[in-house]
Protein backbone atom coordinates (compact mmCIF):
# COMPACT_ATOMS: atom_id res chain seq x y z
CA UNK A 1 0.00 0.00 0.00
CA UNK A 2 2.57 2.66 0.97
CA UNK A 3 5.93 2.64 -1.09
CA UNK A 4 7.62 5.40 0.39
CA UNK A 5 7.45 9.25 1.44
CA UNK A 6 7.90 12.44 -0.88
CA UNK A 7 9.31 15.05 1.59
CA UNK A 8 9.24 19.08 0.13
CA UNK A 9 11.79 21.39 1.31
CA UNK A 10 10.68 25.04 0.42
CA UNK A 11 13.06 27.41 -0.36
CA UNK A 12 13.62 30.82 -1.80
CA UNK A 13 16.50 29.32 -3.79
CA UNK A 14 15.57 26.04 -4.88
CA UNK A 15 18.23 25.78 -7.91
CA UNK A 16 21.04 26.68 -4.86
CA UNK A 17 19.14 24.44 -2.41
CA UNK A 18 18.89 21.42 -5.32
CA UNK A 19 22.35 22.20 -6.25
CA UNK A 20 23.47 21.54 -2.78
CA UNK A 21 21.78 18.11 -2.01
CA UNK A 22 23.07 17.07 -5.76
CA UNK A 23 26.84 18.07 -5.31
CA UNK A 24 27.55 18.47 -1.66
CA UNK A 25 25.51 15.95 -0.55
CA UNK A 26 25.65 13.71 -3.23
CA UNK A 27 22.20 12.34 -3.68
CA UNK A 28 20.77 10.46 -6.51
CA UNK A 29 18.26 12.10 -8.50
CA UNK A 30 16.19 12.63 -11.55
CA UNK A 31 15.22 15.80 -13.43
CA UNK A 32 11.64 15.47 -13.95
CA UNK A 33 11.77 18.37 -16.43
CA UNK A 34 13.10 21.97 -16.76
CA UNK A 35 16.04 21.52 -13.92
CA UNK A 36 13.25 20.34 -11.09
CA UNK A 37 15.09 17.29 -9.47
CA UNK A 38 13.79 15.05 -7.04
CA UNK A 39 16.10 13.15 -4.72
CA UNK A 40 16.47 9.41 -3.14
CA UNK A 41 16.81 9.14 0.23
CA UNK A 42 18.44 6.53 2.32
CA UNK A 43 16.38 4.27 4.49
CA UNK A 44 14.16 6.94 6.78
CA UNK A 45 12.02 6.45 9.70
CA UNK A 46 9.20 8.83 11.17
CA UNK A 47 8.04 9.59 14.85
CA UNK A 48 4.64 11.25 16.11
CA UNK A 49 5.28 13.68 18.95
CA UNK A 50 2.20 15.03 20.77
CA UNK A 51 1.75 19.01 20.10
CA UNK A 52 -1.10 21.52 21.13
CA UNK A 53 -1.35 21.76 17.10
CA UNK A 54 -1.70 20.01 14.22
CA UNK A 55 -0.09 20.29 10.80
CA UNK A 56 3.71 21.12 12.28
CA UNK A 57 6.38 18.65 10.79
CA UNK A 58 9.66 18.49 10.46
CA UNK A 59 12.53 17.03 8.69
CA UNK A 60 15.92 16.02 9.77
CA UNK A 61 18.20 14.03 7.59
CA UNK A 62 20.10 11.33 10.07
CA UNK A 63 23.81 10.77 10.32
CA UNK A 64 26.47 8.66 12.27
CA UNK A 65 28.72 11.18 13.20
CA UNK A 66 27.11 14.75 13.69
CA UNK A 67 31.09 15.57 14.62
CA UNK A 68 32.74 14.65 11.33
CA UNK A 69 29.24 15.55 9.16
CA UNK A 70 29.57 19.29 10.33
CA UNK A 71 33.72 18.93 9.42
CA UNK A 72 32.81 17.94 5.95
CA UNK A 73 30.38 20.93 5.64
CA UNK A 74 32.73 23.28 7.09
CA UNK A 75 34.78 22.03 3.73
CA UNK A 76 31.91 23.63 1.51
CA UNK A 77 31.31 26.48 3.89
CA UNK A 78 28.29 25.42 4.87
CA UNK A 79 27.11 26.58 8.38
CA UNK A 80 25.73 24.17 10.92
CA UNK A 81 24.90 25.62 14.61
CA UNK A 82 26.21 24.02 17.73
CA UNK A 83 25.26 20.55 18.43
CA UNK A 84 23.01 20.19 21.06
CA UNK A 85 22.59 16.61 22.83
CA UNK A 86 19.11 15.79 23.44
CA UNK A 87 19.60 12.52 24.86
CA UNK A 88 17.82 10.50 22.47
CA UNK A 89 20.32 11.90 19.90
CA UNK A 90 22.64 14.64 18.66
CA UNK A 91 21.67 17.30 16.50
CA UNK A 92 22.36 20.18 14.36
CA UNK A 93 20.99 22.65 11.84
CA UNK A 94 22.57 23.59 9.01
CA UNK A 95 22.15 26.86 7.15
CA UNK A 96 21.36 25.70 3.13
CA UNK A 97 22.79 28.36 0.50
CA UNK A 98 18.80 29.32 0.21
CA UNK A 99 18.95 30.95 4.07
CA UNK A 100 16.66 27.78 5.01
CA UNK A 101 17.72 25.37 7.81
CA UNK A 102 17.27 21.68 8.13
CA UNK A 103 18.08 19.29 10.71
CA UNK A 104 20.74 17.08 10.67
CA UNK A 105 21.27 14.55 13.84
CA UNK A 106 23.02 11.17 14.78
CA UNK A 107 20.26 9.24 16.51
CA UNK A 108 21.01 7.12 19.92
CA UNK A 109 17.89 5.49 20.15
CA UNK A 110 16.78 1.76 18.71
CA UNK A 111 16.43 2.37 14.70
CA UNK A 112 13.63 0.04 13.28
CA UNK A 113 14.23 -1.89 9.85
CA UNK A 114 13.27 -0.20 6.87
CA UNK A 115 9.77 -1.27 5.16
CA UNK A 116 10.38 -3.88 2.81
CA UNK A 117 8.59 -2.39 -0.64
CA UNK A 118 6.84 -4.56 -2.82
CA UNK A 119 6.49 -3.85 -6.00
CA UNK A 120 2.53 -2.76 -7.74
CA UNK A 121 1.69 -5.31 -10.56
CA UNK A 122 2.07 -3.43 -14.05
CA UNK A 123 3.55 -0.47 -12.28
CA UNK A 124 7.42 -1.26 -13.26
CA UNK A 125 10.22 1.37 -13.33
CA UNK A 126 12.35 2.02 -16.23
CA UNK A 127 15.48 0.23 -14.54
CA UNK A 128 13.29 -3.17 -13.23
CA UNK A 129 12.12 -3.02 -17.09
CA UNK A 130 15.55 -2.70 -18.58
CA UNK A 131 16.98 -5.45 -16.39
CA UNK A 132 14.25 -7.82 -17.72
CA UNK A 133 14.85 -6.82 -21.15
CA UNK A 134 18.78 -7.62 -20.34
CA UNK A 135 18.08 -11.25 -18.48
CA UNK A 136 15.91 -12.02 -21.31
CA UNK A 137 18.69 -11.06 -24.04
CA UNK A 138 21.01 -13.10 -22.17
CA UNK A 139 18.44 -15.79 -22.14
CA UNK A 140 18.75 -16.16 -25.97
CA UNK A 141 22.02 -15.82 -26.63
CA UNK A 142 22.83 -18.73 -24.50
CA UNK A 143 20.62 -20.93 -27.17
Amino acid sequence: MITGAHSIIYSSNAAADRNFLRDILKFTHVDVGDGWLIFGLPPSEVAVHPSEKNNEHELYLMCDNVDAFIQEMQKHKIKCSPVQNQGWGLITQLTLPGGGQLGIYQPRHARPKPMKVKASPGKANKSSVKSKRAKKSAKSKKK
